[in-house]
């Protein structure tokens, strides 16, 4: 198997696997972005926007999770072809 060829597999999986751990992903990532949003607004800077809601960061993780296994899915019909 050519090095190209496992990098694309990777990605797939990595893709698929953002996809199917979306939610606690996001929730992971969400409370770090809350706690950092506290820390920032407790020191003065408001004109920051406010983190996203639980439902769009998932939404948001999830896209992400197709859209790498997608191109990666791409890079494979290439790589193969």
């Amino acid at each position: 198997m050519s090095v190209q060829l496992v990098q694309a597999i990777t990605g797939l999986v990595l893709g698929l696997a953002i996809a199917l751990f979306h939610r606690p992903v996001a929730d992971f990532i969400l409370e770090r972005e809350r706690a950092l949003d506290m820390m920032f607004r407790s020191r003065g800077f408001t004109l920051l926007p406010p983190p996203p809601t639980r439902a769009a960061a998932h939404d948001l993780y999830f896209v992400v999770g197709i859209l790498l296994a997608l191109l990666e899915v791409g890079r494979l019909w290439f790589t193969l072809r």
